[in-house]
């Protein structure tokens, strides 16, 4: 996957619990903690806004993009 989740990260710098984001963005304790190990495939733009809210960031705080390496044979499309 190309799109690295550095909410655990965050959280860690804000020293912020999951229990505790969870309660303060009205989202599942689960849910988080999928989203905290990148376990999931999309976030809502609403819980995105809540996290960054909550947390005092940007979306880039938390999201990151890393361009896959292009696999064997392929040309990389500029």
């Amino acid at each position: 996957m190309a799109i690295i989740l550095r909410l655990d990260r965050v959280m860690a710098d804000r020293k912020i619990s999951l229990k505790e984001l969870s309660e303060k963005v009205g989202v599942a304790n689960v849910n988080l903690s999928k989203l905290k190990t990148g376990k999931v495939s999309a976030i809502r733009f609403s819980t995105l806004d809540a996290i960054c809210d909550v947390l005092d960031c940007q979306p880039g705080d938390i999201l990151e993009y890393r361009r896959e390496a292009a696999k064997e044979g392929e040309t990389e499309v500029k």
